[in-house]
């Protein structure tokens, strides 16, 4: 695989080939991260520098799978001497996606009953393509929407004031299982899109099944994780106002499951930055109370059950990363113990050293 060096303005200027290891992490939602280890050479500090993008392109993929994976920026490099095993250069970085990192919600944003997509783009464009200030605005960064009704039939209800741009949205992405990417457009544009995966597990009939299994040689091995230590089932969820004048809001993961006895797992969310003024008009209580409700769902959907597969699987033959699945599908998983669910591919890590190829998805359970 080729590594694809862009500087600031995009342009191609160097095609890195050789390297001791690479380390490549792309994931569903959120930004992916890199780290790249080569042997220490002056020259290559002109090309591998802060702020410049990373493209890994392999030459015998066809265009659909290099087209999947994500552009990094280059955020780190090191320079490590070593008398005994030579000097190397460690450059690391996160995809593109963490530029929404590089915002807040500006002011206060009341998300009313709209639906989810057209939630995003507000905080998008009033943060970041369009924003008011100027110097807040991306040049190159665009919107672009979905037509995928699981995304457009979606709503949201919640409020945002002075948050984190990346982390408000990725909130709101992982309480609705979709996925966010910003790639690289041909005409050199950073394009913004939600996305959802395609169920292709056994629970479903339109699409062809993938399934990893030592059945279908496929599963080279695999760690089966369960945890409930993290679960909460109940929080408090305490809005605007002093000590006995704030107002609460009970919010249960499941309504009657889980809220009695040893089942009961409390959890305390603090949500006094929710205010009940609009533009210095009020909300009406049902108003506050589901921006509330909605906090609290937020909270426990951060306090869930842990149930994954991780493991190292044969993305070569029988079905091909970037071809025959991609980020956020849904797959079927069963294991030498007969244990099966089917699971989203939330992460795909390359690992590549010197000639070998190493892939490893991770996957997590489906309800």
């Amino acid at each position: 695989m080729n590594l694809i060096v862009l500087d600031t303005d995009l342009n191609s200027i160097f095609v890195l080939d050789t390297f001791e290891s690479l380390i490549w992490t792309e994931r569903y939602i959120g930004y992916g991260d890199f780290e790249l280890y080569i042997n220490m050479d002056e020259s290559l500090l002109n090309v591998l520098r802060i702020d410049y993008y990373l493209y890994l392109s392999d030459p015998d993929e066809d265009e659909s799978i290099n087209a999947s994976k994500q552009t990094m920026i280059i955020e780190d490099i090191k320079i490590e001497t070593d008398v005994e095993n030579g000097n190397h250069l460690v450059v690391t970085g996160r995809s593109l996606e963490s530029i929404l990192d590089r915002r807040i919600v500006w002011k206060q944003t009341f998300l009313h009953d709209i639906k989810f997509q057209d939630g995003i783009e507000t905080l998008l464009n009033d943060n970041i393509i369009s924003p008011d200030t100027v110097a807040r605005k991306v040049e190159r960064l665009r919107f672009e929407e979905s037509q995928d009704q699981a995304i457009t039939s979606l709503k949201v209800d919640t409020q945002f004031t002075g948050d984190n741009l990346y982390t408000a949205i990725k909130k709101l992405c992982e309480i609705n299982s979709i996925g966010f990417k910003i790639y690289l457009s041909s005409s050199n544009e950073f394009v913004f899109q939600l996305y959802s995966g395609v169920n292709r597990s056994y629970d479903q009939s339109e699409n062809s099944y993938v399934v990893f299994s030592p059945k279908f040689e496929n599963l080279i091995n695999s760690n089966y994780i369960k945890s409930k230590k993290t679960l909460k089932t109940i929080t408090l969820v305490a809005g605007e106002g002093e000590g006995n004048d704030r107002k609460h809001k009970l919010v249960a993961i499941e309504e009657g499951e889980g809220l009695e006895g040893l089942d009961r797992r409390e959890l305390y969310t603090d949500a006094r930055d929710i205010s009940s003024k609009v533009d210095n008009e009020p909300l009406t209580r049902d108003e506050y109370g589901e921006l509330l409700r909605q906090r609290g769902k937020e909270d426990l959907a951060e306090n869930t059950i842990t149930e994954s597969f991780e493991g190292q699987v044969d993305t070569l033959n029988m079905f091909k990363y970037g071809k025959d699945f991609f980020k956020g599908d849904i797959v079927q998983i069963i294991n030498e113990y007969g244990m099966q669910s089917k699971s989203r591919v939330t992460e795909f890590v390359r690992s590549i050293k010197e000639n070998s190829i190493e892939e490893y998805p991770t996957f997590v359970t489906i309800k």
